[in-house]
């Protein structure tokens, strides 16, 4: 890393400049062991941290899991936590980790709490963690804590992975489709259009239509280009503003087909990260506000900020679900139940599984659909294409005879 510093000699000379080093506290304790005196230190760049194409290194969901998986067996083990992170930091290959965990191992070396020197980097840790980290020193359990955030995200990553691979088949049929359709219109139909205007008849409409796009689209091709990418610049642009992303995944929860699923999928990561927050020992408003930044649907998130503000209030938890109609019937039902037996940890877990095994069902049985349905509207697109470029040649032979 690199970062600026103002620094006072022992003269009283101010000086100013550009350092490398692995983390800030080391940086600090070098320039301290040389006599000089920090007036103010931030950080410049990660030259560290650049790969080919100038992009960053990121730190791997699987390389944390990895990571916290070891922590908790040395901690179970019996070794102290300074000496756990020694180990562990020596180990990495990853530079931006490394670094992160080079300036973790120095604040915890110094007496600093391990949920406050992982949170000093937020930006590269969910808040759910540095919470379990919390709950683990609170209760003197960490090992415990790190096992079951570990399990928390494996089960999140195993529904959000099978998701993904299950839409990749559809996705590649419709982009496959696409470029296709795309190499016909632009190349094949040209060639059609020049071979039949050489015989001066008049074309069916079918072909005449297809014609006519493709003009279109060869004439347009870069303005049209440059409409998408403006468009899709605007959009990230507009995303971007205040309250828009929260706006805009509303919208996805109403949209039909697919609204009522991504509704049960961000209700069942709300109910594991509560379930696993509660678990630690986090009271439930802590957890409420924990989980409401934290839940990838920033809207479920808005309305969960509303809720922990009603509970704080001294209202049910499941009650405030209800008014603010925040999750499905269903789940509102079951954190009742769970609410009032004293169980509402199990329930949550429970509420997770059942809206899990919902998701995979609703899912496999969309691909199984969508997959011959593709297939057939890949096959009449395409063949009424090709059919109105050849229904010509069928004309050809009376137009021959009337030359």
């Amino acid at each position: 890393m690199e970062f600026r510093c103002r620094l006072g000699t022992p003269s009283g000379e101010i000086i100013e400049g550009v350092y490398v080093a692995q983390s800030e506290a080391a940086l600090r304790r070098e320039l301290e062991e040389k006599g000089l005196h920090v007036l103010s230190l931030r950080e410049r760049g990660q030259l560290i941290g650049l790969s080919f194409g100038g992009r960053r290194h990121k730190i791997a969901r699987h390389e944390f899991l990895v990571f916290n998986q070891e922590l908790a067996t040395l901690l179970k083990a019996g070794m102290p936590l300074v000496q756990s992170l020694d180990i562990l930091r020596m180990r990495l290959s990853n530079p931006v980790f490394k670094a992160v965990l080079d300036d973790v191992h120095e604040k915890v070396r110094g007496g600093t709490a391990l949920s406050d020197a992982f949170m000093a980097h937020g930006e590269h840790f969910p808040s759910v963690y540095t919470a379990s980290l919390m709950a683990g020193e609170r209760s003197g359990n960490l090992d415990a804590v790190l096992r079951r955030y570990v399990a928390y995200t494996k089960v999140i990553d195993t529904v959000r992975t099978k998701s993904i691979s299950a839409l990749v088949y559809p996705a590649i049929l419709i982009a496959l489709a696409l470029v296709l359709v795309g190499i016909i219109v632009i190349k094949v139909v040209p060639t059609f259009s020049e071979f039949y205007t050489s015989f001066g008849a008049q074309l069916p409409v079918s072909t005449r239509v297809i014609v006519a796009v493709s003009d279109v689209v060869r004439a347009q091709m870069w303005p049209l280009l440059g409409a998408v990418v403006i468009g899709v610049v605007v959009f990230r642009a507009w995303l971007k503003g205040p309250g828009q992303q929260a706006r805009f995944d509303r919208i996805v929860l109403r949209l039909p087909g697919i609204g009522p699923s991504m509704h049960k999928f961000a209700t069942s990561q709300l109910a594991r990260t509560l379930a696993t927050l509660l678990g630690g020992g986090i009271p439930l408003v802590n957890a409420l506000d924990i989980a409401s930044k934290s839940t990838g649907n920033r809207h479920m998130g808005r309305e969960l900020e509303l809720v922990a503000q009603k509970v704080r209030e001294g209202q049910g938890f499941a009650t405030t679900l209800l008014d603010r109609q925040t999750v499905p019937d269903v789940a509102i039902k079951m954190i009742e139940v769970g609410e009032s037996t004293g169980a509402l940890q199990e329930m949550l877990n429970s509420l997770a599984d059942f809206y899990d095994e919902e998701i995979e069902t609703e899912v496999s049985r969309f691909v199984t659909l969508i997959e011959p349905a593709l297939l057939v509207i890949m096959g009449v697109v395409i063949a009424a294409i090709v059919l109105a470029l050849y229904m010509p040649l069928f004309q050809l032979t009376s137009v021959l005879g009337n030359r």
